[in-house]
């Protein structure tokens, strides 16, 4: 029986038998009947899967219909599930995002009129940033990854970070050293700081960290990785870059450490220095560890010195420095692979000037390192580099910073520039593409649209995509809906003025500034020139009501116009109080207030931005009311103060949440007014510095508090946003002109 027949086999029994198929199509059957058993329950039995080999090493897909049954074929489980949205969102108008989903599928599935062939010139497609880690999955159980994986397999992802669970290997290695449980508990953070603790910037910040979180999460990880390499995805895993317990000194008094120190009120953390031989003993006993616990494919992530500098700027030192590096990978790994992030490349751009980045790269060998140009739509680093000096690299789009609430993005430049850098002649070894951003969970248009370079190699027409992927999302036509995203592709989504979206000032610690430290307010776009999209989301809800991704779309919109009032109303009781009126102040203070209430109201209504269940989830993981509370101070602190009252951070992770902006932000505005008020009534000058030093002071104390808040949503999103609009959209057209 020949390979095809068998297949096809299966395919006619649900696909529940796995069969043997060709080396090169590396195609697990089963698991793509599982994925779109998972994806589309009540429409499974109506799709075929069969392998298709690779084209000159590339994933490649096919769609066809056949008697009745729509084929899906692919050369591993990627391929068909980019196979199965491929028909999904071109021949059902449907669509899968975080924000909102439409599987809204016909009761007769329409057939492809002819086969459809897609091949990717991207060998990889990579995901994922140490920081969205943090972020966004910070608290995330098998269930939430679960639909991660199928979402990055629909996506055409083949190549993610996948650093869950490496606090096991790290306490296995350094326990089979002669540490014991209280060193490497005064080396781990909290769950919430695990992306800057792999990277090496802190140590042992809002812990200890339980046994039972090191123990579960390596059966987590072992999941996540299972399910990853049956569909094809090779996870990239990290490799030791140094970073030792601060208890190290004491074991080994003769080893060569480095102090670093990050710069933003932590502690120093220890680097092992690369030129003892503990170093790559360690690196060794890593990869093997990891190896044993969670396999490899040979790709491994390593990032010496993340925003902290070298203690040298000489290119010896540099060349030999890489060179040790990747020594610690090859000796435990000799097909080991170094995927290095080059955000260093462009955040210290100061010392690592053309001759030193050539020197790190250099030392290693091209088909051993893949290096990430993390933030290419806002400054491609390949561009003077020659291409990273003909390393492998990937262009990618990063996009978000910190998880902050903000429309924004470069749409014009993510629709072109990935096709462009393929086809320019200086691109040199472009091997993939890529998504790198802070957080993830908005936004949802910039990666259906970063995703869609994957199966082509020209520039995406945004004229066409656009109208296209409302249809998709909002399982309707709309003119009202396009014509307000048209004037969105011109106003937030514009890319211009600013590396990454704006704050809102409600969000800032209070002051009578336009900014407050993060806080950063300058938008790339005039605030009134936003309006007429909020005029035609909501002439759309009529026609678009019952989508989700709607429904979220409209809330969305609806808050970056309130966001954007802030500074107007700011304004408005900053001249009262000077002016030392107090009626005024009063007015305009209130009505400031008043504000924030109705974007909490506004937000309560989607669970996309309710604080509620992101720390009911960190308190899921508790097996205590101590380990609970734990990772509660940990959800709290990550998306306030970052560290402790006096944190130069705060606000770096700020979200404008239903829950956070009633509870936090609004009363850190009322004490403040109460403040300003007082002073008008006395004529005495406010004390802001003193201020400062209560605010945070009571900013701790939230910190360290513990409340439930709602995880389900409530309120009618177009109920609650048509009321705000009549509320505000006049006096927004006068205060705006």
């Amino acid at each position: 029986m020949s390979c095809k027949t068998k297949v096809f086999i299966c395919a006619l029994l649900g696909g529940m038998c796995l069969t043997t198929i060709n080396a090169r199509a590396q195609l697990n059957v089963q698991s793509s009947y599982a994925l779109i058993k998972r994806v589309i329950p009540g429409n499974a039995q109506k799709f075929i899967v069969q392998p298709l080999p690779a084209e000159d090493a590339k994933d490649v897909f096919e769609v066809e219909g056949a008697k009745g049954k729509i084929i899906l074929r692919g050369n591993n489980g990627v391929a068909v599930a980019s196979a199965l949205y491929y028909y999904l969102t071109e021949y059902t108008h449907c669509q899968v995002t975080w924000n909102g989903t439409n599987l809204n599928l016909p009761v007769s599935l329409p057939m492809p009129a002819k086969k459809i062939r897609k091949a990717t010139p991207y060998q990889y497609r990579y995901y994922l940033n140490y920081c969205t880690y943090s972020y966004s999955m910070s608290w995330w159980d098998w269930k939430r990854w679960e639909k991660e994986i199928d979402w990055m397999a629909l996506h055409g992802i083949n190549m993610p970070l996948a650093i869950t669970g490496q606090e096991y290997v790290w306490d296995k290695v350094y326990k089979s050293m002669g540490f014991s449980n209280k060193d490497m508990q005064d080396f781990f953070t909290g769950p919430a700081y695990f992306g800057w603790f792999y990277m090496g910037n802190i140590d042992q910040w809002d812990g200890p960290l339980p046994a039972s979180w090191i123990n579960s999460h390596k059966d987590l990880q072992v999941k996540i990785l299972q399910r990853e390499r049956e569909l094809g995805i090779k996870p990239v895993l990290p490799a030791f870059t140094g970073h030792v317990p601060a208890s190290f000194k004491t074991h080994f008094p003769n080893a060569k450490l480095k102090q670093t120190n990050w710069k933003n009120g932590f502690a120093d953390t220890y680097i092992l220095d690369s030129e003892d031989p503990l170093f790559a003993e360690i690196g060794k006993k890593f990869i093997q560890e990891q190896t044993k616990v969670y396999g490899t494919d040979h790709l491994y992530s390593a990032d010496t010195f993340n925003e902290n500098e070298p203690p040298s700027n000489d290119p010896k030192f540099l060349s030999e420095l890489s060179a040790r590096i990747y020594d610690g990978m090859k000796n435990a790994d000799p097909k080991a692979v170094w995927v290095m992030q080059g955000w260093l490349f462009f955040s210290d751009r100061k010392f690592w000037q053309n001759e030193q980045i050539k020197a790190l790269l250099n030392a290693v060998p091209n088909e051993h390192m893949i290096v990430l140009d993390l933030n290419t739509d806002y400054e491609p680093v390949w561009k003077r580099t020659e291409a990273f000096y003909g390393k492998p690299w990937i262009w990618n789009m990063l996009h978000n910073y910190g998880g902050n609430n903000s429309l924004f993005g470069r749409i014009e430049a993510v629709a072109a520039q990935p096709a462009q850098a393929l086809n320019d002649p200086k691109s040199g070894r472009l091997v993939g593409i890529g998504l790198t951003m802070e957080a993830i969970e908005q936004t949802p248009v910039l990666y259906e649209l970063m995703t869609q370079n994957t199966w082509q190699n020209k520039p995406v027409n945004l004229d066409e995509w656009l109208p296209a992927y409302l249809l998709n999302r909002y399982g309707v036509k709309s003119k009202n809906a396009v014509d307000a995203w048209q004037t969105l592709r011109t106003t937030v989504f514009n890319g211009k003025d600013i590396r990454d979206g704006a704050e809102s000032i409600i969000t800032g610690r209070p002051t009578l500034d336009s900014a407050a430290v993060w806080t950063r307010t300058h938008l790339n776009y005039n605030r009134k020139y936003l309006l007429p999209a909020w005029d035609k989301m909501v002439a759309a809800i009529p026609a678009c009501k019952q989508s989700s991704g709607f429904n979220y779309d409209l809330v969305d919109v609806t808050r970056q116009v309130l966001a954007n009032y802030g500074r107007p109303l700011q304004l408005k009781w900053v001249k009262a109080y000077r002016d030392k009126d107090l009626k005024a102040f009063e007015q305009y203070s209130n009505d400031y207030i008043n504000l924030i209430t109705d974007m909490d109201r506004l937000l309560a209504t989607q669970k996309d931005f309710m604080l509620g269940p992101w720390i009911a989830d960190a308190r899921k993981w508790g097996t205590t009311p101590a380990e609970k509370a734990l990772y509660e101070k940990n959800a709290r602190n990550l998306i306030t103060l970052w560290g402790d009252a006096d944190s130069p951070l705060h606000e770096y992770s700020c979200r404008q949440w239903s829950g956070l902006l009633n509870d936090f932000y609004k009363v850190r505005w009322q004490k403040f007014f109460t403040l300003l008020k007082g002073s008008i009534e006395t004529g005495k000058e406010p004390d802001f510095k003193l201020f400062d030093k209560s605010i945070s002071g009571w900013e701790w104390q939230w910190v360290n508090s513990s409340k439930a808040y709602p995880v389900m949503p409530t309120g009618s999103s177009t109920t609650v946003a048509r009321q705000l609009y009549e509320k505000y959209r006049t006096a927004m057209a006068k205060d705006l002109e």
